[in-house]
């Protein structure tokens, strides 16, 4: 069902509110997100003096800004209409509307038919960059997310004032930092930088919020912020797929297994197609350790896309919970020739398993990865029982942040921890104490902590 929105017509211009678009003689005037705002509050009180206070207020209620952005604003928008009598100055006071306006009703499409939401680019070519962008995001692979990047520097450099190509760039970024493509350091930096360039254009872009949000729960560990931050975003636009997915990540992280599997059936929802959507579900039953699960929606996910990296990765991890050694080497190894691993490599990893089995493997992985990230080896360490050195290489994946412990609380992979109370103070530094009881009692009831192997 469509709903009614306002359509203001003046001279040779219509002003579509809710499309956020102007038009002369039916071609698109580009007009930055700001300019836009402004625009809107004169047409709508057309004839009447609106004074500078007003119009702050009205187009930036939630940020303290000088009197003389206005002026900017106001020269743009003349630049744009043509004649100077469309906005006529009052000195000393503020502005006034001068040409004569009417006003009709129409009928917008449903939000699911919009995209993307918020101000069009005025050049065709950056819809369909973004497009581009959003697609190889999607695909979550190493060697599509540098395309991703690509594709979003190009958008923004063709129209840089389109918050959706800086939203996109913010987002990109951030999946660089959790595929290790850069140094987290990094990627995390330029992704803050672009997302709070979308804000600052438009703050009530779908895109610019979960742009923010990404960098708030990946980068920040600010919990309670990236909550905010894409709760807001999918006010804005309920059929948004990635913020659907990120918000259920988040859910998840903070121990509410069910809802955030929830939050992730909302995005299948809305792409059934996405190999990506389909392993984030697989993701969320790995965390509730339901294994078969996870196993069924992974293979859909190489249904989808039988190249897909992280979905056979997980789909090992999956064999290797459940204790399905001999499957889980076949997955390991099949993984391994997927990512392009040498055939020697691979032939002498098969040599150790057939030799000495998982423990060969993990011993051979601690000593080829000697200088890899903390993270994996506080992993490695502790399946070999060397807590320890498994706390220390935790300690400085802390400090260095790492994406891949925004789950700690809950994800299995830790459970050789959690038989160890120093977990729990890690759990407390980052703020995900209280989410790992809430994950405990849903997976395990209310007993105490144990290890699933």
């Amino acid at each position: 069902m469509t709903s009614p929105h306002e359509v203001y017509e003046f001279g040779e211009y219509v002003l579509d509110v809710a499309e956020r678009r102007l038009l002369k003689s039916g071609a698109a005037v580009p007009l930055a997100p700001k300019a836009q705002d402004v625009l809107v509050a004169l047409v709508r009180r057309a004839g009447n003096l609106i004074t500078k206070r007003e119009l702050l207020d009205l187009v930036w209620a939630d940020v303290a800004v000088e009197e003389g952005v206005l002026a900017v604003y106001v020269s743009a928008l003349r630049k744009a209409l043509g004649p100077d009598e469309y906005i006529e100055t009052v000195a000393r006071a503020g502005y006034r509307f001068a040409a004569e306006v009417e006003r009709r009703t129409t009928h917008a499409e449903p939000l699911s038919m919009k995209w993307p939401v918020g101000v069009l680019p005025a050049n065709p070519e950056v819809s369909e960059l973004i497009g581009r962008g959003r697609s190889h995001l999607m695909a979550a692979s190493r060697a599509d997310v540098p395309r991703a990047v690509e594709a979003f520097r190009a958008a923004v450099a063709r129209d840089p004032n389109y918050a959706a190509a800086h939203a996109g760039l913010a987002v990109a970024h951030c999946a660089e930092a959790e595929l290790r493509i850069a140094p987290p350091s990094q990627a995390y930096a330029e992704a803050r930088t672009s997302a709070l360039r979308a804000l600052a254009m438009e703050s009530a872009n779908a895109d610019a919020q979960v742009a923010l949000g990404t960098v708030l729960f990946l980068s920040d560990w600010n919990w309670n912020g990236a909550r905010r931050s894409l709760e807001r975003a999918l006010e804005l636009n309920a059929d948004h797929t990635e913020g659907w997915l990120l918000y259920g990540r988040l859910l998840e992280a903070l121990g509410q297994l069910p809802e955030g599997l929830a939050a992730k059936q909302k995005a299948l929802e809305r792409n059934p197609s996405s190999a990506a959507v389909h392993l984030q579900i697989a993701l969320a039953y790995w965390n509730q350790r339901r294994y078969d699960d996870m196993i069924a929606w992974a293979n859909r996910s190489l249904d989808l896309d039988p190249s897909h990296l992280l979905a056979r990765e997980y789909l090992a991890g999956a064999y290797l919970m459940k204790g399905e050694i001999d499957r889980h080497m076949t997955e390991s190894l099949a993984h391994a020739r997927a990512a392009g691993a040498p055939a020697r490599l691979v032939e002498e990893l098969e040599n150790l398993y057939r030799r000495g089995g998982r423990p060969a493997i993990v011993r051979y992985a601690l000593q080829l990865n000697a200088k890899g990230p903390p993270m994996q080896l506080a992993l490695l360490f502790a399946e070999v029982g060397t807590l320890d050195e498994a706390f220390r290489y935790l300690d400085a994946a802390i400090e260095g942040r790492d994406p891949a412990l925004v789950h700690l609380a809950v994800a299995p992979q830790w459970d050789y921890f959690r038989v160890d109370g120093r977990f729990n103070e890690r759990l407390k530094s980052v703020g995900l104490f209280e989410a790992a009881q809430r994950a405990r009692e849903h997976v395990f009831g209310k007993g105490p902590a144990r290890r699933l192997r």
